[in-house]
């Protein structure tokens, strides 16, 4: 039998081959041009082989696979690049021919004339669940491990290997479109009951049931090959179709406002697919996923979300030369609510946790928050009472700052006041050998004048958290002037231990995401002074692609912390720091009407008693006079919105606070949700152009203010004919951080 380097196939006694897959120089299995092509090979001897009944496909490793590797995804984007200046038909045949590889292999798969099965044992995404779907059978292990997606649509593009044609016909329609088009993780137990997969058994069973599938006479056929075939929503053309169709695009709408053309596609893919054969089926899908690969939003998304994404989370920008750590203790200062948001999620990756507060009680409420945050996992089906108790013990609250002796690392989340941070970084400097990291989880006060607090400043480092700390998957880690490498290491490596995004910013006043979302929440009380109804302000974000208005996002981060941040920044800067209308605006709300936010329940909006929903507060109308809604520009307020944000990441570019683009594009996504459809703050300015973003902000400045006013470094960009990702190209390590 011939030898292959990603699987193993091994017959047994009644006929049937195990196929199994397992890459030998990766953690997880992934598709490559070389397993694509080993697979046709095995595809080939299963068909032609008379000794062989029957194949079962399953993993040798943990997870079954991640899917396509994203060299793959590059080299066919490269290819297209590289060809469509010299000849666009041509290089659109060569994307049309690529894009449908996969597709035409799992085809090929499936009409062998023997019947595969699918032994799924892990993590089974994209292609390779799409391979699953072409198999005649497929048996999951029933494990809280096993997850099963078609995810595409969240890196910008979808489905393209059989995917949008084999789900609605193998469920329901209307489930099949919302997990199409939202990428939805499905557990065994929900795959099985769409009608995805035909079995859920015990791992140690996994491969003797598939096995079992084939020897009790499984088909070769799939169900839509054969004569008769009915689809289980119904057809396209019928009460059910009548039903199902007109709503499913509306609320697409509703949903994305036309922002995402590959959710678009799905649905087109899936309505003109069920009224034709499936090998028809197949070319109609090829030919909308060719047209997705070309557009500007998949170019943005596949960089950012699955590419930088990829590379930030496998510390891109680590030191290199420094020794990875493992953590066997860390301490954190301070069990408010973003203290015991760190100690859980530290508590979570296995790590014990010291969490120390100024007395035992506030120490065990601390830990309290987390019995409370597994406890709804619990109620999710998500974690079992064993796992809580396991999580717990590994929490030690505490009031003696001597606990923290033997500590890697120590975070501090106490009151964001100087003094008190300088107090608790004395106490536990005191007791810390000289080795250990000492980080600040400060939003507002820059690092270095944190340092000045501490004996070893080389040691002193900011990670930021965003709240709430168990779900936002950002953090920003921050450098002093006199941040050693060896701290920097330390940090990205405690941030991905506990399965966060690090992303590496210099010190400045609100560091990179905060400085960003401050640009947003000001541009929107420019527009409730101009007069702009507040309904329209955050239906225009929401239009935009941001998944909160800024008005809302006011209230959530609490009005009263941005009439601080002001007071602050006139205090630190001067008063034309901070523009006076809104200092008013503010001042207004907090000081006469006494609206905070949501935490008193009243801020720009209302929040009424469950299960009423929230809703603006009527009184906002007035304080301006308002103008009349068919006097606003909806498009003109969507541009403000993402453009004042775009500008400050460009600021922050250019005074070297950020010096990665990847981190400026992920970071602006994960901690506030900038337009995930154009890639992030920088890509949304190299996907208009540069010279045409500046023609636009030129007429918002115009119109609207010094705050649309472009950087030297955009103007220098677009004489040079320069992107993003040109002018910045992303390095890794140390050596970048000093040169910047």
């Amino acid at each position: 039998m011939t030898d292959y380097k990603n699987f193993t196939v091994d017959a047994d006694k009644d006929g049937i081959a195990l196929v199994t897959w397992d890459m030998p120089d990766r953690s997880m299995n992934v598709f490559t041009e070389e397993v694509m092509n080993e697979l046709e090979a095995i595809i080939d001897h299963v068909a032609t082989t008379e000794a062989i009944k029957g194949a079962v496909f399953t993993s040798g490793k943990e997870t079954f696979s991640g899917g396509a590797d994203l060299g793959m995804l590059q080299k066919m984007l490269g290819l297209f690049e590289k060809e469509k200046n010299k000849d666009r038909k041509k290089a659109i045949k060569l994307l049309f021919d690529n894009a449908g590889r996969m597709g035409w292999l799992w085809r090929k798969l499936e009409t062998c004339g023997k019947p595969w099965v699918s032994a799924i044992n892990g993590t089974c995404m994209g292609g390779a669940f799409e391979l699953s779907l072409a198999c005649h059978g497929r048996v999951v292990a029933d494990s809280p491990a096993v997850k099963m997606a078609l995810p595409e649509v969240k890196v910008g593009i979808f489905p393209g290997a059989g995917g949008t044609q084999r789900v609605p016909r193998l469920a329901n329609t209307q489930e099949a479109l919302q997990m199409l088009t939202t990428g939805q993780t499905l557990s065994p137990q929900k795959a099985k009951a769409m009608g995805l997969v035909h079995q859920v058994v015990p791992p140690k069973k996994l491969v003797e049931a598939a096995k079992k599938m084939i020897l009790d006479g499984l088909k070769p056929v799939q169900p839509w090959d054969e004569k008769g075939f009915k689809l289980p929503g119904g057809p396209v053309y019928s009460a059910a179709g009548a039903n199902l169709w007109p709503p499913a695009i509306a609320i697409l709408r509703r949903e994305t406002y036309g922002n995402y053309p590959a959710a678009t596609a799905i649905l087109k893919c899936v309505y003109e697919g069920l009224l034709v054969p499936f090998e028809t089926a197949l070319t109609i899908e090829q030919r909308y996923f060719t047209e997705i690969m070309q557009t500007t939003e998949a170019k943005m998304m596949i960089r950012s979300l699955f590419i930088s994404l990829q590379e930030l989370n496998k510390g891109a920008r680590r030191p290199q030369d420094v020794p990875m750590r493992k953590f066997k203790k860390i301490g954190v200062l301070g069990a408010g609510f973003m203290g015991a948001g760190i100690a859980f999620v530290t508590a979570k990756a296995g790590i014990p946790v010291v969490l120390v507060d100024r007395d035992v009680p506030a120490a065990e409420k601390g830990k309290a928050h987390s019995a409370s945050l597994m406890d709804g996992l619990i109620k999710k089906g998500r974690a079992t009472p064993e796992d809580k108790e396991k999580l717990l013990s590994l929490i030690t609250p505490s009031d003696d700052y001597a606990a923290l002796d033997g500590c890697e690392l120590v975070i501090e989340a106490v009151f964001e006041d100087s003094e008190v941070k300088k107090g608790v970084t004395e106490k536990a400097e005191a007791v810390l050998k000289p080795s250990a990291t000492f980080a600040s989880n400060t939003s507002t006060i820059p690092i270095t004048s944190l340092a000045r607090n501490s004996k070893r400043p080389k040691n002193f480092i900011g990670i930021h958290f965003f709240s709430p700390v168990d779900k936002m998957m950002l953090v920003e880690i921050i450098l002093g002037k006199k941040t050693e490498d060896k701290a920097l290491a330390t940090a990205m490596d405690y941030v991905r231990a506990i399965k966060k995004t690090p992303i590496v910013v210099n010190d400045t006043r609100g560091f990179y995401v905060n400085r960003c979302v401050l640009r947003y929440m000001q541009e929107a009380f420019s527009m409730v002074i101009e007069g702009v109804p507040a309904p329209m302000i955050e239906n225009a974000a929401k239009m935009a692609g941001m998944p909160v208005g800024p008005l809302a996002l006011t209230d959530e981060t609490a009005v009263d912390l941005a009439q601080k941040i002001m007071k602050q920044t006139i205090r630190d800067l001067g008063p034309k720091a901070v523009d006076p209308r809104h200092m008013e605006l503010i001042d207004t709300l907090v000081d006469k009407y006494g609206r905070l936010g949501r935490k008193n329940g009243k801020g720009f909006y209302d929040y009424p008693e469950r299960p009423a929903k929230k809703h603006l507060w009527a009184g906002l109308k007035d304080l301006y006079p308002q103008k009349k809604p068919e006097k606003v520009d909806v498009e003109e307020l969507k541009q403000r919105l993402l453009a004042t944000i775009a500008l400050e990441a460009a600021r922050v570019m250019e005074e070297g606070i950020v010096t990665d683009p990847r981190e400026a594009d992920v970071g602006s996504i994960l901690a506030f949700g900038f337009a995930p459809y154009t890639g992030g703050a920088l890509s949304y300015i190299d996907g208009m152009g540069v010279k045409e973003f500046l023609a636009m902000t030129k007429q918002l400045q115009k119109k609207y203010g010094k705050q649309f006013k472009a950087p030297a470094l955009l103007h220098d960009m677009a004489e040079k004919g320069e992107t993003f990702y040109q002018r910045f190209a992303p390095e890794t390590g140390a050596k970048e951080r000093k040169a910047a």
